[in-house]
């Protein structure tokens, strides 16, 4: 009986390895990956934060974006009250403000249409 226990438990020393390395992998794609993702989507919007849109800081604040620069972002929260916060503060954008597509991409547009007719 005892040799019987013995001989079985061969398989059994893989066992726990599979059980962390599975582990793991639930916990990236639960949690790390997901992160990962949040921060993309946090830094992509506060870099094209422009004058004119309205945001929402990380402390509840909110205000239009006067004016940009490379580590801060100038609210207005009042009419003639300016404040100055840092790029990662701005929690999310309420509403964007319309800006004029550049020239490079109305030309590319144009020809576009010029060789579809």
């Amino acid at each position: 009986m005892l040799y019987a226990a013995a001989g079985g438990g061969g398989a059994g020393g893989l066992t726990p390895i599979l059980m962390i390395a599975l582990l793991f992998g639930v916990m990236y794609f639960m949690m790390i990956r997901p992160q990962q993702k949040r921060r993309r989507e946090a830094e992509r919007m506060q870099s094209t934060l422009g004058p004119g849109d309205e945001v929402v800081t990380i402390g509840g604040l909110y205000g239009t974006v006067t004016g940009v620069d490379d580590e801060t972002v100038l609210l207005e929260v009042a009419p003639g009250v300016q404040t100055r916060y840092a790029r990662p503060a701005i929690a999310r954008v309420v509403s964007q403000a319309e800006r004029p597509e550049s020239t490079e991409a109305t030309e590319a547009s144009e020809d576009a249409e010029t060789v579809k007719e």
